[in-house]
Order: C-alpha cells, then sequence, then structure tokens
C-alpha cells in the first residue's frame, strides 16, 4: 500500500509554516535512512540484500524528489495536480496518429494511472543475467516503457532502441563502464515508448561480480522522473522569465525617469515670474510618485515667462505610466509651450492639445489645466479639461474656483473649452494639483479638497512659495497613492 506521505490528496495551499515542518521532516527522514544504509554491512553475493540497498537508495533519491518539491511549493511555484508529460522540445507529448496525450487502455479525459497513483508506481527494477541470458523486469518497468508483458523484457542490446538517439552513447557508455570495469550505474536518458510518448528515465544499477571477479550480471533501478523534469525546468523558466521582466522593468523606469527629468522644468525651489508688474508671482512646485508601482507617470507641472511680460502656469496629468506614458507627456507639454509663447489663449490652447491628443498614434486620455497671468491686471485667465480646480487662498481661508467648461483632452473630437478669469490680490496663494494628489488611499477627491481647505492658515501664513509646497506635502505625501500626482503653489508677492 503506498505511504500516504505520497498519497494523492486534494489540491491546497498550504500554509508557509506547514511547508517547512515538512521540508525539516523530509531532511530528517533523509538523515536517518543515509546513516542506516552507511551502516549497514551488505553481501553482495545475497539477492535480498543487494535489494534491500537498492530500496534504501531509492529511497533516499524519492526524498530529494520531495525535498525539491516541497521547496519550489515554499517558493510560490504552482503546483500541477496531473501535469502533461513533455517530449524533448519541452512541448506536451502525443499519441501518434490521435494527437492526443493517452495511455494504452486509457479513455479520454482519464488520466493513466502511473502519472496519478504513489510515486513507487513510476519506478521498476531489472536485472540482466550474462551467464544464461536470462532478463526480469518488475511489473512497473513495462509500465514505464509502454511495453506489454506478452512482448517480454528487452536484453541490454535492445533497450538502446527505445532510446533517443542523442541518449544512445550515454547510455552504452554506462553499461560498458558496468559489465567491463564493474563501475555503478548512475545516469539518465530519454525513451521512446511504444505509443510513441517520450519520458524521461533515471537509472542506478550495480554489477554483479562471480568468484573470479568478472560480472556474472547486472541489476538496475529506473524511475521515470519525466513529471519531475517538467517542473525543476518550469522553475528555471519561471526565474529566467522574472528576471527577464525585472530588468525590463527596470530598464522602462529608468528610461521614463531620464525622459520625464528632461522634460519638466529643472528649477527647485521658488521662482519668480512677472517681476516686472506691481504683483511679481513666486512659484514652486513638487513631483509625487505612486506609492504602488515603480513605474513613472505622465504628470506635469510648469511655469514659463512668456514674451509678452505674462506668465504660463500649467499642470496635466496623462493615463498611464512608463515610457509610453512620459513620452506623450513631453510631446503635449512641448506643444503646449510652443502655443503659449505664440499668443494663443488658454481656452484655444485646450482645443489644440485636445486635437493633437486626439489624432497621436498612441491613443491616451489625459486632463490638464492651463493659466495665463497678467502682471499688469493682476487677473489669472484659466481654462482646463477635466482637470480639478485650482484653490485660492485668502485671508486664512480658501475654495474652490468655479471650473469652466471642458472635457478631457483626447475624449472627443472638436471638443470646445470655456475659459474664466480671476482678479488675484497681492497675498493671495493659489495651489494648482493633479487628481493623484488627493486621490489617496481611501481618500475621495471632495475629501482630499477639503483637507486642502483646512492648511489655509498654515498656507497664507507662509513665507514663500516652497514653504507652501512643504505644508501640502507633509499632509498628503506619507500617503499609499495609486498614482503619481503633481503640486504647485503659487503665491501673489505683496
Amino acid at each position: 500500500m503506498p505511504s500516504p506521505l505520497f498519497a494523492d490528496r486534494p489540491a491546497q495551499q498550504p500554509e508557509p509554516g506547514a511547508v517547512d515542518a515538512l521540508i525539516s521532516q523530509t531532511r530528517r527522514l533523509r538523515g536517518e535512512l543515509v546513516a542506516v544504509r552507511r551502516d549497514a554491512v551488505v553481501d553482495d553475493d545475497d539477492p535480498q540484500q543487494r535489494w534491500q540497498r537498492a530500496l534504501c537508495d531509492l529511497a533516499v533519491s524519492q526524498l530529494d524528489d520531495l525535498g525539491a518539491h516541497l521547496g519550489q511549493l515554499r517558493a510560490g511555484v504552482p503546483e500541477q495536480t496531473a501535469p502533461e508529460p513533455l517530449d524533448s522540445d519541452g512541448g506536451p507529448e502525443t499519441a501518434p496518429d490521435t494527437g492526443l496525450a493517452t495511455e494504452p487502455g486509457t479513455a479520454y479525459g482519464e488520466i493513466p494511472p502511473a502519472r496519478t497513483g504513489s510515486l513507487l508506481s513510476r519506478v521498476g527494477s531489472a536485472e540482466w543475467n550474462l551467464l544464461t541470458d536470462e532478463v526480469s523486469w518488475s511489473e512497473e518497468l513495462f509500465q514505464i516503457f509502454g511495453r506489454t508483458r506478452e512482448s517480454g523484457p528487452m536484453s541490454l542490446d535492445e533497450m538502446p532502441t527505445m532510446v533517443f538517439a542523442e541518449d544512445q552513447p550515454l547510455l552504452q557508455g554506462l553499461v560498458t563502464d558496468c559489465l567491463i570495469d564493474g563501475k555503478p550505474i548512475d545516469g539518465e536518458f530519454r525513451i521512446v515508448r511504444t505509443d510513441g510518448r517520450v519520458r524521461t528515465v533515471h537509472m542506478t544499477g550495480e554489477p554483479v561480480l562471480d568468484a573470479d571477479g568478472c560480472t556474472a550480471s547486472m541489476w538496475a533501478v529506473l524511475r521515470d522522473v519525466s513529471e519531475l523534469r517538467r517542473s525543476q525546468r518550469a522553475v528555471r523558466e519561471s526565474r529566467d522569465t522574472l528576471e527577464r521582466s525585472r530588468h525590463i522593468e527596470q530598464t522602462e523606469r529608468r528610461v521614463a525617469v531620464e525622459l520625464q527629468e528632461a522634460v519638466l522644468p529643472p528649477w527647485r525651489g521658488s521662482l519668480r515670474f512677472a517681476h516686472d508688474g506691481p504683483a511679481p508671482l513666486d512659484v514652486a512646485a513638487h513631483y509625487l510618485p505612486a506609492a504602488s508601482t515603480g513605474l513613472i507617470g505622465g504628470d506635469w507641472y510648469d511655469a514659463l515667462a512668456l514674451p509678452d511680460g505674462d506668465a504660463l502656469l500649467t499642470v496635466g496629468d496623462l493615463t498611464g505610466h512608463g515610457v509610453a506614458a512620459t513620452s506623450s507627456m513631453a510631446m503635449l507639454l512641448g506643444a503646449l509651450r510652443g502655443m503659449a509663447v505664440a499668443g494663443i489663449r488658454p481656452a484655444a490652447l485646450m482645443g489644440h492639445l485636445n486635437q493633437l491628443l486626439d489624432t497621436a498614434v498612441q491613443p491616451a486620455l489625459g486632463s490638464a489645466m492651463c493659466c495665463r497671468y497678467d502682471p499688469v491686471a493682476q487677473s489669472l485667465t484659466w481654462a482646463q479639461a477635466g482637470h480639478p480646480a485650482p484653490l485660492l487662498f485668502r485671508d486664512g481661508t480658501g475654495h474652490l474656483l468655479r471650473r469652466p467648461e471642458g472635457v478631457l483632452l483626447g475624449a472627443t473630437t472638436g471638443a470646445v473649452y470655456g475659459e474664466a478669469e480671476t482678479r488675484l490680490l497681492p497675498g493671495d496663494l493659489l495651489v494648482l494639483h493633479t487628481d493623484g494628489l488627493t486621490r489617496g488611499s481611501g481618500t475621495g477627491d471632495d475629501t482630499g479638497a477639503r483637507r486642502l481647505l483646512a492648511l489655509g492658515p498654515r498656507l497664507t501664513g507662509a513665507r514663500d512659495a516652497q514653504e507652501g509646497v512643504r505644508a501640502v506635502v507633509e499632509e498628503f505625501g506619507e500617503e499609499q497613492r495609486e498614482d503619481d500626482a503633481c503640486v504647485m503653489v503659487v503665491r501673489v508677492g505683496r
């Protein structure tokens, strides 16, 4: 009766501690078996003792296999209850003519016993008597080779006919070394069964010498290790695939970071714009990466002095992450800067950006806000495309500016965008941001906006725009945000 250790069980996912305990038990049992084998005195002339030693060696080998499987389970490699046998190229084996992986006498859809029974059902034994030419095979060995009892066991000369051509020299070398030099057999080769299937067989054995020291017979234990080798190959391929994925991800992140750094404004700290007017601007901004992904997104911020003395203020966000998002962001931000320098007003500028994104080869959606500040009139003209409204703080309190009409960039062809104008006073402070800032873990947009407004006293009391940015980052920067974000603080000089 098969040991309960190898009996079929329903597919379950054991706890990591249980797997570690099984691994410890397997190692301890293997150590005890090795000690028994080392201390045993075996008479090579006694067939019973020879087979006892062979079974002991087999048990140690099976425990090694079990330890390997448990190690894979602990590492998270999915176990397969009925893996398909593999051919020499790693693909499923198929029986000739039918194209189906079947065993003789097995109905379609059933799992052959040799693949679902105990581990010992895939182990067979053989002995070749060189003096009498008698060959003895166990029943399991006939199953492994797919050979009927009526066909009889194969001699050592016949066995290579079922072995892969590439592996025949290996088998011949093992047998020759055993028969002539008395060396033990320990090797692996692939066979082609009578039903056309390819199996991997591990063979161990030793010569039996007569009184003159000549080889009288040879015995061997043969194991079907196809599933084990398939599992090991799957582990290697999984590790290789994971390593390649990590390398690709690291490369993509590095390229995305370099592209983002090349496009976003290089300045750090506060900058002053429109300083020739009665109310210049003090501007600072900060980029916050997403906590849940290693890839850079398509968020941007920008502040630019325009030729007519006005100042351009813009923030935006494109969908996606990685190189595709940052390259689209670079294209959009470059177009925005060029059109703003050419004097195109915010509403018309949003329309052009929508057309540009709508016709781009790389489809994407984006939100954006474009503000133009006139330092002489002290007015802010702005348009938005599906973007959170700016927050205006004055005298210790803040409120959201009323958004003009505007849909997401790239959402529809020929979209029309509205424009709003707000007069700014010396001492006013504006907060512009992308929606990733207030859409943190468990935080809705309304809640995030209220938290920003609650910073009113601290923001209006800030000495400069950089201190205002620091206050916002301290409030939102530690959250497990699912998306990256940008925040820009603009302070009107007194």
